[in-house]
């Protein structure tokens, strides 16, 4: 997407360096007082991401949604229907903010993602039926339903896809998990080919969280000799390694045999990119990640960081941060698991933080929209 003339240097450089920037934050505030609409004007924005998190602060920050909580409340609707239609109206409105956007490229971009139930993260079949009811609910054709990359949510990415689900895969934290999340990705489409769906039409993404991952190690080295010489730089090195799977798979025949019927690669999207370490530069997560073909979804804060003192290359369209840095990913890695820290006991707690994390925030919400509908 070609950038608008008012757009900052540093994401207009993102943008043409062949990144989509989209926005890791949402409320109704932001939708109906012209907020986002902004955001894809001048922040170079062509994408939303949501999380149980974000619909937390959201519906607890925002009086715009208590109209809708009192009707729930009279019509006697269940809390956790109440939570669905709540959030599902969010994103059916920021779809439509950005379906000039959808349109605009094809349907690669212009998405708003909506994360099934987290408390159904070990639950395959519970899964399938909550992506189905979301895409039914949403009802617009640029939303992406939000499955967690667990061991019981490879099937239902796989059964999502075959179904013409477009789906945004979640909380990928290792490279072995993210060669099983290619595997289902493929083999849903290939599904949802022999079903005579139209697969041009069907968008994934597939969510590689970052600076969680430098969070766990950074710890376990100081642990072991404060300051050590490895610090930030598992993040980025799993990143780039994810990367190198990424143009591996679109190499492949059987991709290929795929593209000719039109379907969209799955992109990497580099998630979790706000720096937990003011030791760090707090664009580092975007500048070392700039690559064409993916996607960078940003919090507030780190948009407003990059648009501020982002990179400008002269030219941003040999922009590459990533190619060529393979074996010195490989490198970085090896000197962490040389340093006695395991990264395959990293990612599997990271992943099971993650799946926690969101419960969490589901269940604040949940408790939040209860007391709300009940007068309290």
């Amino acid at each position: 997407m070609t950038a608008d003339a008012r757009t900052s240097p540093a994401l207009a450089s993102l943008s043409a360096a062949g990144v989509s920037v989209w926005l890791d934050e949402l409320s109704r505030d932001r939708i109906r007082e012209g907020d986002l609409a902004r955001d894809i004007d001048e922040r170079a924005v062509v994408g939303v991401t949501t999380n149980p998190s974000i619909f937390a602060a959201a519906v607890s920050g925002s009086s715009l949604y208590d109209p809708q909580i009192a009707d729930l409340a009279s019509r006697g609707v269940d809390v956790g229907e109440a939570v669905r239609t709540i959030t599902a109206t969010d994103v059916r409105e920021a779809c439509d903010v950005l379906r000039p956007v959808y349109d605009r490229t094809d349907g690669v971009d212009g998405r708003v993602s909506i994360e099934v139930d987290p408390r159904l993260a070990h639950d395959t079949t519970a899964t399938i039926a909550e992506a189905r009811y979301l895409w039914w609910l949403v009802d617009r054709p640029n939303v992406m339903i939000k499955i967690p990359a667990t061991r019981a949510g490879l099937p239902a990415i796989t059964a999502a896809l075959s179904e013409g689900i477009s789906v945004n895969v979640t909380l990928i934290f290792s490279l072995d998990r993210y060669r099983e999340v290619i595997e289902a990705f493929l083999s849903g489409v290939e599904q949802a080919d022999a079903a005579g769906h139209d697969v041009a039409k069907i968008v994934s993404v597939a969510s590689f969280f970052v600076s969680r991952v430098d969070s766990k190690v950074d710890g376990l080295l100081d642990d072991k000799e404060p300051g050590h010489p490895a610090r930030g730089t598992a993040a980025i090195a799993n990143a780039r390694l994810a990367m190198e799977l990424h143009e591996q798979t679109l190499a492949s025949d059987r991709f290929g045999t795929l593209a000719a019927k039109g379907v969209h690669p799955q992109r990497p999207l580099w998630a979790s990119t706000s720096v937990k370490d003011d030791a760090y530069p707090d664009t580092m997560y975007v500048d070392e990640l700039v690559t064409g073909g993916v996607v960078n979804t940003m919090p507030m804060s780190t948009l407003e960081a990059v648009a501020d003192h982002g990179r400008t290359p002269v030219d941003a369209s040999s922009w590459d941060a990533v190619a060529g840095t393979y074996d010195a990913a490989r490198s970085a890695l090896e000197a962490i698991e040389q340093a006695g820290i395991s990264m395959a006991d990293v990612t599997a707690e990271l992943e099971a933080e993650g799946v926690d994390k969101f419960v969490a925030s589901w269940e604040e919400l949940l408790d939040h929209v209860s007391q709300a509908m009940s007068g309290q």
